[in-house]
């Protein structure tokens, strides 16, 4: 295996709990730095949060974003919205990463972070954001369920 190349590791999972410091520098933990490999994507994700994507994963996402028609404006605007907060990244010697101001301000990362895995990708949540979140989908969770079920999951 050449230099930089990943095994596939199998699905992004887990919570961790870390600090952003104020020049935007964020602790990978181990075990998704090991998933997403040395390269990988940051972007705007949806529920005010960012998604990060390996470059499998990533490429993925593009294709079937260039598939989509340009004729319709909702096409026109989620590329725009993935493409234009996307960013390169890759850890420092010590694990970290460099969140840009923009990606910060778009997710609102102060200072508490809780970065998740969720199968295909992870997401950086502010802490109050990601709580909050979870309040909210613990009280539909059963109904969500019910109705993904009746979809054939």
């Amino acid at each position: 295996m050449k230099s930089g190349e990943r095994v596939a590791t199998g699905m992004l999972m887990g919570e961790f709990q870390h600090n952003i410091d104020t020049k935007g520098r964020l602790f990978m933990p181990v075990k998704l730095r090991e998933a997403l490999g040395d390269h990988f994507v940051i972007t705007r994700g949806l529920d005010g949060c960012l998604f990060v994507y390996d470059e499998q994963e990533w490429n993925v996402l593009v294709n079937k974003l260039k598939q989509m028609t340009l004729m319709k404006k909702e096409a026109r605007d989620i590329a725009r919205y993935f493409f234009s907060g996307a960013t390169e990244a890759e850890c420092d010697k010590q694990g970290r990463i460099l969140v840009p101001p923009s990606l910060r301000t778009h997710a609102a990362l102060d200072k508490n972070v809780v970065i998740v895995g969720v199968g295909n990708r992870a997401e950086i949540w502010d802490i109050n954001r990601w709580n909050t979140y979870n309040e909210e989908v613990n009280e539909d969770v059963t109904e969500i369920v019910e109705q993904l079920v009746d979809l054939g999951l």
